[in-house]
């Protein structure tokens, strides 16, 4: 489960969507991670960016009911924003993020629980 100063992301997006009037079909939750995570798709260069879900359905299916943001670098930060419903095109998730990380805190926190880099 992705974290933003503490807080877990699906209870940041779930009292976005609220306070949005959006209709919640799903429920997010955090994406399974096995040990075969490959932390090279959540870490943006500066050349590039990425676009990842950040949540998954609760029913454990990623693409079932994704949250999707972009992710990118810039300088010694990475940013998430330009979120995304696919399957609510039309809702407007302006509001929610941008979210800034400390470059080096967040490839910390890539790190799996036994302290071994993942990917």
């Amino acid at each position: 489960m992705p974290y933003v100063d503490g807080v877990p992301l699906v209870d940041l997006v779930s009292v976005f969507e609220a306070d949005s009037g959006y209709d919640v079909p799903g429920a997010y939750a955090g994406l399974a991670r096995d040990w075969e995570f490959d932390a090279e798709r959540w870490c943006p260069s500066p050349e590039r960016f990425l676009r990842a879900n950040l949540l998954g359905c609760d029913c454990g299916e990623a693409g079932c009911w994704p949250l999707v943001a972009r992710i990118r670098a810039v300088r010694d930060q990475v940013i998430w924003d330009s979120f995304e419903q696919p399957f609510r095109p039309e809702r407007d998730y302006t509001g929610l993020g941008p979210f800034t990380f400390d470059a080096g805190q967040y490839a910390a926190a890539l790190v799996d629980p036994r302290g071994r880099r993942s990917g």
